[in-house]
């Protein structure tokens, strides 16, 4: 098995320095010195304020990888922020123990999480929130794709052409077209494959 890069970003290098120790007591776990050639990065903060979640999505900005946070406190308010920061897994900084931490950034290496229930309760009610007061109203679903577009992108999926698809959903080639240039453009997406890709991994089809 290869061994998980990990980086530890925190507030004050002691945290810093202890965090990296639990981190070098499990053999599949290396701790890279640079954020950016890590598989997981492991941020800790005594709480999740205003600065703290700005530095997160600024570090999710710059490193694509997952992250673990271990934390004192996050207001319920943010949590929806704090995953949307790429955040997979929240600790309680109190109950952090060295094989929690571990477990956890193993797991997140491998593409679970885990979070406290309280937190993913108020995730789930801030997700149906979402859902139905703007992404529903704009016949939109989670994925950012309208129902047009996942019916376009399945048979896309399946290697039908612009005509085939037209005749297959009863539009005009035109409006196929406008479906696939409106996902594009508004996905920032850069071709055809790459919209069927993009629809795959968000399970929209």
């Amino acid at each position: 098995m290869d061994r998980v890069r990990v980086a530890v970003l925190a507030e004050d290098p002691i945290t810093v320095a202890g965090l990296a120790s639990c981190l070098k007591s499990r053999e599949e776990l290396f701790v890279a010195p640079n954020p950016a050639e890590a598989d997981v990065i492991v941020f800790a903060a005594d709480r999740v304020n205003a600065k703290v979640l700005a530095e997160l999505r600024l570090s999710a900005q710059q490193v694509s990888a997952p992250r673990v946070l271990v934390t004192n406190e996050v207001n319920p308010a943010d949590v929806l922020s704090v995953v949307e920061s790429r955040v997979v897994a929240v600790l309680p900084r109190t109950s952090a123990t060295g094989t929690r931490l571990t477990n956890s950034v193993v797991a997140a290496a491998k593409g679970a999480g885990t979070m406290p229930p309280d937190l993913l309760g108020e995730l789930l009610k801030q997700v149906d929130h979402l859902q139905r007061e703007v992404l529903t109203p704009r016949g939109l679903n989670a994925s950012g794709l309208t129902n047009r577009e996942v019916d376009v992108l399945r048979l896309m999926a399946d290697g039908m052409d612009t005509a085939e698809i037209a005749q297959k959903l009863c539009y005009s080639e035109r409006t196929v077209k406008n479906v696939i240039y409106g996902v594009t453009s508004r996905l920032n997406l850069r071709n055809r494959p790459h919209a069927v890709a993009y629809a795959m991994r968000a399970g929209a089809i």
